[in-house]
């Protein structure tokens, strides 16, 4: 039996609630695992490997490492995935509402909209994230030999690219939304 958009399915509805369920959890381990793994990371990656987060060859770093440079570098990569969390967050609280069967509501359209803003400012942030790091990784390299190195790429405008098309389609919802409860009024 075929049912129209109308009148959803039960089974189709069934089902969005427990994606929606699996989603939410899926936000909140990685809200929970992200950070963990950018300190891991930083504390434990050879100096090659981080060079390349702050945009630079390989051979950039010249000087060894600093344990205070990791840790300089690691907070200042947290910002761009803190903003990346709060996004996580709010998918979270939206997948959360949609488990519960609230679907198009003005709260999951907000945080569609606040996923997409936090996403957007990630991508951002990772831009300058990557050009402070690249001065903080070769600071004690000798003179002349030191970098600010200013990177844009495919990810970050990727990134930016989703969190567009996720903005415009909570407003989209938002909008029919709207015209729902407007409908809803004159009956």
């Amino acid at each position: 039996m075929f049912s129209t958009p109308a009148t959803p399915n039960v089974h189709q509805l069934a089902r969005i609630r427990r994606l929606s369920r699996w989603m939410g959890w899926a936000c909140l381990a990685l809200v929970v695992v992200l950070p963990i793994t950018l300190v891991g990371y930083w504390a434990t990656a050879e100096a090659p490997e981080l060079a390349m987060q702050g945009n630079l060859p390989a051979t950039a770093l010249q000087a060894p490492l600093q344990v205070w440079q990791r840790w300089a570098c690691a907070a200042v990569t947290a910002v761009p995935l803190g903003m990346m969390l709060m996004g996580l967050w709010q998918a979270r609280r939206c997948f959360v509402q949609f488990a519960d069967g609230q679907v198009f509501t003005a709260q999951a359209t907000a945080h569609l909209r606040r996923f997409a803003t936090w996403v957007a400012a990630a991508a951002l942030g990772a831009i300058v994230s990557g050009a402070i790091t690249s001065v903080l990784l070769t600071l004690h390299n000798p003179p002349g030999m030191r970098h600010l190195s200013i990177g844009v790429g495919s990810s970050q405008v990727l990134t930016l690219f989703f969190a567009a098309v996720v903005w415009l389609m909570s407003d989209i919802i938002g909008q029919g939304q709207a015209l729902a409860e407007e409908n809803d009024a004159f009956v």
